[in-house]
C-alpha cells in the first residue's frame, strides 16, 4: 500500500498556521455577518440604502464561499498530510476580499452617511480589524494588509472631509491602525515562537522515545546475551548440538516457508535421480510459480505476501515428503514426485493449483491466489538434475505468458518453440541493420471502373533466406519494442516511395501499432517522414485497429487530432472485429472504414447484415469505404452494388515490390 509521504519541517509549521487560522474562520465569519447586517439594516441611509444592500449581497455570497472553504477544511484536511499552500492561499485570498467589501462599504456610502452611522460603521471596522489583529496574527503579511485595508481607506476619508468631527474620527482611526500594526506584530512574533518551541518539544520527545526504545533494546539483548552464555555454560554440550542444528536449518532451509532452500532441494533430488536410475523408474518435478501474489503484495504489503507464501508452502507439503518440496526463490515453489509417471505429474498438478486458489484469507484480508505449473519427466525429457528443472521452469514460464492458470508438460515441440522464438527475437534486433527488410504495396481500387485509388504498405521480413510471416515477427516485434523501430523505417520507405510515383494523387496506407501511436515520439516521426519524402501529407493514410482504443484512450485522442491537423488521413482497419463506438467515430473524425475480410468472405452466402450496417455508419459519417480480402468477381460485383467505395484483395493484385507495382498499373493503364 502506498505510503503518504512525511512532511518537512518547513511544511509542518506553515500547516500550523494555517490550522490556526482556520480555527476561528466560522466565529470571524459570523461576527462578519452580523456587523455588516446591523450597519445594513440598522440605519436607514436613504438614496445610499440600496448600495448597501448590493455590498451586503455581495458580502454574503463571499461568506458563503468562505464557509464551504472552511469546512472543506475541516472535514477533508485538517487530520490528514497536505501541502498547506493552497489553503493558505484561500484564506488569505477570502480574508482580504471580505477587507475589499468592508472599505468598499465604507467608501461607497459616506457622502451619505450621518455622523452616528458613519463613527458607528468606522466603530465597527476598528473593532474587525482589532480582533483581526489577534485572529490573523499568525501570518503578518496577512495581518497587516486586512487592517490596513479595514481602517486606512474609511480613516483617509474622513480626515480629508470639511467636517471637523469627521476629521477628528480619521486621526483617531490612523492612530488605531498604528496601534494594531504593532500588536499584530508582537502577536505573530509570539505565535511563531510557540510553534517553534512546540515542535523543537515533538521532536525532543520523539528523539527521548527513540533514545528509550534503543536502550530498552539494547538491554534487552544484554539480558538475552547474558542468559545464552549461562544457559551454554551450564550445558556446553547441548548447546553445540543445537547451535549445529540450527547451522544446518540456515545452509538449507528457507527461513519463511521452513521448506528446503535451492540448493538443499537441488542436492536431495540428485540422489533421487540415482536412486530411480538403480530401480530403473520415473519421477516427476513439478515447477510452481504462484499467479496472482505481486498484487497481494502491491495492495497489502510485504506482510500479508510473506503470510501468504506461508500458507502456500503448508498447501503444497500437504502432497509429498518434506523432503520433496522447496521454495526455489521470490513466489516460485518446485516439486519432486517419485515413481510418478506423466499423467499421476498432472493430477498432482491440479490437484496443487486447486489447493492454491482456496487459499481466499490471509491474516483477515481477501486474497486471491493461483497458481501455473510447468512438469519435466524423468528420464523422458532429461536424465540431468539441474536440465530437468530448467525445461519444467521454461515450460511453467511459457504457459504463463500464453495461458496462466494452467498444469503444462514439457514437450520437444515446446522446446522447439521456445528456441525459435529467441532465434527470432535475435534476428530482429538486426533485421533493419542487415536491409532484411522489405516493403510491398496491395493496390486498393475504385470500385466503380477498378483504377488504382491507393495502395497498402505491407512490411516483408527474410530471414536466412526464409519470408517470415508477419503474423509471427510482428507480435515479436511489438513485445520487444523494435516495433518503434520497424514501423519508422516502413513509414519512411512508404513515403519515399509514394513521393517518386508517377501520378501525385495516388496514397499510401501505412498501418500503425498501438505501441508506436502512444510513443511521446511518433508524431515527430511522422513529419519527419513527410518532410524527407517531400509527400503531401493528404496522401498519408494510417490505419489503427479498432482494439487499439482500448489503451489509453486520452492519449491517443490527442495523437489522432494531432494526425488530422496536418491533413493526414486516418484509417479504422479490421472495421467490425472490434468494439468502438459511434460517439467515438464522430469525435475522432476518421476519414477512412475498412471492412475486414471475414465479413467479406460471408457475403456470398448472403450474410451481408454487417457489411450493411458499416455502409450505413460510413454515409452517416462521411467515411469512405474498403472492402478488404476480394477473391472473385462474384465479391466484387455484389459489394459495389452495395455501395462501397473500394476493394483490395488477390482479385486485383497480391502485394507487390515497387518495380512490379509500377509495372502493373503501366500493363492496366495501357
Amino acid at each position: 500500500m502506498q505510503q503518504v509521504p512525511k512532511l518537512s519541517r518547513l511544511s509542518t509549521v506553515n500547516q500550523d498556521v494555517v490550522e490556526l487560522l482556520y480555527s476561528n474562520v466560522f466565529n470571524g465569519l459570523a461576527i462578519t455577518l452580523l456587523s455588516i447586517s446591523a450597519i445594513t439594516f440598522g440605519f436607514d441611509s436613504g438614496s445610499a440604502q440600496y448600495t448597501k444592500q448590493v455590498i451586503w449581497a455581495v458580502m454574503l455570497v463571499l461568506l458563503l464561499i468562505r464557509a464551504l472553504d472552511g469546512a472543506y477544511w475541516f472535514v477533508k484536511l485538517k487530520h490528514a498530510p497536505y501541502s498547506p499552500r493552497a489553503p493558505f492561499y484561500r484564506f488569505c485570498a477570502g480574508s482580504l476580499v471580505t477587507a475589499v467589501l468592508w472599505a468598499a462599504f465604507g467608501i461607497a456610502i459616506f457622502p451619505t452617511l450621518s455622523t452616528l452611522e458613519v463613527a458607528s460603521t468606522m466603530i465597527i471596522m476598528s473593532a474587525m480589524a482589532g480582533g483581526a489583529a489577534t485572529v490573523l496574527a499568525p501570518s503578518l503579511p496577512l495581518v497587516i494588509t486586512y487592517t490596513t485595508i479595514m481602517v486606512v481607506p474609511m480613516s483617509m476619508r474622513a480626515i480629508y472631509d470639511f467636517r471637523d468631527e469627521y476629521n477628528m474620527l480619521g486621526f483617531l482611526g490612523m492612530l488605531f491602525w498604528l496601534s494594531m500594526c504593532g500588536a499584530a506584530s508582537r502577536a505573530n512574533i509570539f505565535i511563531l515562537r510557540a510553534i517553534e518551541i512546540k515542535h523543537k518539544n515533538d521532536e525532543l520527545v520523539e528523539l527521548m522515545r527513540k533514545e528509550q526504545n534503543e536502550v530498552t533494546r539494547v538491554n534487552k539483548q544484554l539480558l538475552e546475551s547474558n542468559q545464552k552464555l549461562d544457559t551454554a555454560n551450564n550445558t556446553l554440550e547441548k548447546e553445540v548440538l543445537r547451535r549445529t542444528k540450527t547451522i544446518h536449518q540456515l545452509s538449507n532451509l528457507d527461513p519463511l516457508t521452513g521448506l528446503m532452500n535451492r540448493t538443499a532441494f537441488m542436492q536431495h533430488f540428485e540422489g533421487m535421480i540415482e536412486q530411480s536410475l538403480q530401480s530403473s523408474s520415473q519421477l516427476a518435478i513439478l515447477f510452481i510459480d504462484l499467479d496472482g501474489f505481486k498484487q497481494i503484495n502491491d495492495s497489502f504489503g510485504h506482510e500479508i505476501g510473506d503470510a501468504a507464501l506461508e500458507q502456500a508452502a503448508k498447501q503444497l507439503s500437504q502432497f509429498c515428503d518434506s523432503q520433496c518440496v522447496g521454495r526455489w526463490g521470490g513466489d516460485e515453489f518446485i516439486m519432486v514426485l517419485p515413481y510418478a509417471d506423466e499423467e499421476t505429474a498432472i493430477a498432482v498438478g491440479q490437484a496443487v493449483r486447486r489447493s492454491l486458489t482456496n487459499i481466499q484469507h490471509v491474516n483477515g484480508n481477501d486474497v486471491s491466489l493461483g497458481a501455473t505449473i510447468g512438469i519435466a519427466i524423468y528420464p523422458d525429457h532429461s536424465k540431468d538434475a539441474a536440465t530437468l528443472v530448467q525445461l519444467a521452469d521454461l515450460t511453467m514460464y511459457q504457459h504463463k505468458r500464453v495461458t496462466p492458470g494452467v498444469v503444462g508438460v514439457f514437450s520437444s515441440l515446446l522446446y522447439d518453440k521456445l528456441n525459435e522464438e529467441q532465434r527470432l527475437r535475435d534476428g530482429l534486433r538486426q533485421a533493419i541493420q542487415r536491409q532484411q527488410f522489405h516493403v510491398v504495396y496491395q493496390p486498393i481500387v475504385n470500385a466503380n471502373d477498378s483504377s488504382l485509388w491507393a495502395v497498402e504498405a505491407l512490411a516483408r521480413w527474410q530471414f536466412n533466406d526464409q519470408w517470415i510471416s508477419p503474423a509471427l515477427f510482428i507480435p515479436l516485434a511489438e513485445k520487444t519494442g523494435i516495433i518503434h523501430d520497424i514501423g519508422n523505417w516502413v513509414l519512411h520507405r512508404a513515403c519515399i516511395d509514394t513521393a517518386q510515383w508517377p501520378d501525385d494523387t495516388l496514397a499510401v496506407s501505412v498501418n500503425v501499432s498501438v505501441l508506436q501511436m502512444l510513443s511521446d515520439s511518433f508524431i515527430r516521426q511522422v513529419d519527419q517522414a513527410i518532410n524527407s519524402s517531400g509527400l503531401a501529407p493528404h496522401r498519408l493514410h494510417l490505419e489503427v485497429t479498432e482494439s487499439i482504443f482500448a489503451d489509453d484512450m486520452a492519449i491517443l485522442t490527442d495523437r489522432i487530432a494531432a494526425l488530422k491537423a496536418r491533413h493526414i488521413n486516418i484509417a479504422i482497419d479490421d472495421f467490425g472485429t472490434g468494439f468502438s463506438s459511434l460517439s467515438l467515430l464522430q469525435a475522432l473524425d476518421f476519414d477512412l472504414l475498412k471492412i475486414d475480410r471475414a465479413f467479406i468472405q460471408q457475403i456470398t452466402d448472403g450474410n451481408d447484415t454487417i457489411v450493411r450496417a458499416t455502409l450505413l455508419m460510413a454515409k452517416e459519417f462521411g467515411c469512405r469505404t474498403v472492402a478488404e480480402g476480394i477473391e472473385t468477381t462474384q465479391q466484387a460485383e455484389v459489394l459495389t452494388a452495395m455501395g462501397v467505395d473500394c476493394l483490395q484483395g488477390y482479385l486485383f493484385a497480391k502485394p507487390l515490390e515497387k518495380k512490379a507495382l509500377l509495372k502493373w498499373y503501366t500493363d492496366r493503364t495501357g
